[in-house]
């Protein structure tokens, strides 16, 4: 199976959640499964402004990224978290390589909007990189940072993301992992399957917004794309991969219809 893994950045900030999650991770790949994971690090960053004396902006669950916190983003995404990670997934037995969309020009994107700065919209995948390595037993790891073909550099939502790579990547299962249970409906509750309509109308309700409505969007971009399912679950449920690879009903599951 080809299996896409999205880690939110909030799973990261605890030891014992990111090493139960990294033993997760490599023992899905050594079960024989084609990994590859995509990650956040939104938290971390906010942090390291806000030690910088810099406040985060976010607009409609966007980061707002000046040209002056690029550097900010480079390091912190593509560097202190990506390279803990990578470190966290070698101890438990992966081969793990440490990457980001700009590398191999796996993911090239655009401006998405001038008001958001250096925000990037995924413009093209090039998943070949993706299979040469997962085919011979590596485990990319991508941070949530692309090129422009015009040489720019990009702070990409990471589950849009995680949704391009998935399509790309032409994953069997896509995985978000959060922080919260799943999707909740307006009493907040949690819905177990969830199609593409029924996605939509969430949002359009305003029952699904910032964080929650970007990754809807990008799991209904996923499927689009040919991702056969994907599921919305709690990182912090104990063996949540495994579970969820066994067919266990976690959080919630968005197919097309």
């Amino acid at each position: 199976m080809k299996l896409l893994i999205k880690l939110g950045g909030t799973l990261l900030e605890s030891d014992e959640t990111r090493q139960a999650l990294c033993r997760q991770i490599a023992g899905a790949q050594a079960a024989g499964h084609q990994t590859v994971v995509v990650h956040g690090g939104g938290k971390r960053l906010s942090r390291y402004l806000e030690d910088q004396g810099i406040e985060s902006e976010f607009r409609n669950g966007f980061r707002v990224t000046a040209p002056e916190i690029m550097d900010a983003v480079l390091r912190i995404f593509a560097g202190s978290v990506n390279h803990h990670l990578v470190a966290e997934l070698g101890k438990a037995g992966a081969k793990a390589i440490g990457l980001s969309g700009i590398d191999a020009g796996i993911v090239e994107a655009v401006q998405l909007a001038p008001e958001l700065g250096a925000v990037g919209k995924v413009s093209k995948v090039n998943a070949a990189p993706l299979d040469l390595l997962t085919e011979a037993g590596y485990l990319p790891t991508i941070a949530c940072v692309a090129g422009g073909a015009d040489g720019a550099i990009y702070n990409v939502n990471a589950d849009q993301m995680a949704a391009a790579c998935a399509g790309g990547f032409k994953a069997d299962q896509m995985i978000y992992l959060t922080d919260v249970a799943g999707v909740l409906d307006g009493n907040h509750k949690l819905i177990p399957s969830l199609t593409i309509a029924g996605a939509l109308q969430l949002i359009e309700d305003g029952v699904a917004r910032g964080g929650m409505e970007a990754k809807l969007r990008a799991a209904i971009s996923s499927i689009e794309d040919g991702a056969e399912r994907v599921r919305v679950a709690a990182g912090a449920e104990p063996d949540v991969i495994s579970r969820l690879l066994a067919g266990e009903s976690l959080g919630t599951e968005m197919v097309a219809s």
